[in-house]
């Protein structure tokens, strides 16, 4: 346990470092951890960089816009309708949407959850319940145990990284961490100076 949680520092402390000096798309706004979207829904990654969100205004519903937890109410519908630009309706599963904000704050639509992004940058990191299956060999059924390949499913807190740039999402690990930062040459020569070890326990 000592080793995971030494390990989630080193890294995380790499990509607090890059979230706040990397400098993505530098003809337009520079994204920083106290950087704030406008609210609203994401219907995919590039509404999200260019913070262009679908507003409250333009999604039909009964809901109270001003309602705090509006967001929550309006993704337990499998579909909601929003107006386009040109006051089209448009009918989109909302299993689709890329994320929202929410008073400045960013959530991504990750294992069938919208999941908050609490430190912003260039690369991001946060956290995603994901559920997995384990062989589980000996199931009890009817009273006695049988042996079969079947598994059981449970669900865990998962690590992401989030490259703003590509919009691609990363297990959090070395091996990702290594693969985000590579485009910073100043940042990369300094991660790999440090031993396997500290990169690793």
């Amino acid at each position: 346990m000592k080793r995971l949680i030494l390990s989630t520092i080193v890294l995380f402390s790499v990509i607090l470092t890059f979230s706040q000096t990397g400098n993505i798309r530098k003809d337009k706004v520079k994204y920083t951890p106290a950087f704030k979207f406008k609210d609203g829904i994401f219907l995919n990654f590039q509404q999200v960089k260019d913070n262009n969100p679908v507003p409250k205004s333009q999604i039909l519903t009964t809901i109270d816009y001003n309602a705090f937890d509006f967001y929550n109410k309006l993704f337990q519908n499998k579909y909601i309708t929003i107006y386009d630009n040109l006051g089209i309706q448009k009918k989109i599963n909302t299993s689709r949407i890329w994320g929202f904000s929410n008073r400045g704050v960013l959530f991504i639509n990750l294992n069938d959850e919208f999941n908050r992004i609490p430190v912003f940058g260039s690369i991001s990191h946060f956290t995603a319940n994901k559920t997995i299956q384990e062989y589980d060999p000996y199931r009890y059924n009817n009273s006695y145990y049988y042996y079969n390949d079947s598994y059981s499913e449970k669900t865990v807190l998962m690590q992401y990284l989030l490259d703003f740039e590509t919009g691609k999402i990363y297990d959090f690990n070395v091996k990702s961490v290594e693969a985000v930062i590579s485009k910073d040459p100043e940042l990369y020569e300094e991660f790999s100076k440090l031993s396997k070890r500290k990169k690793t326990n």
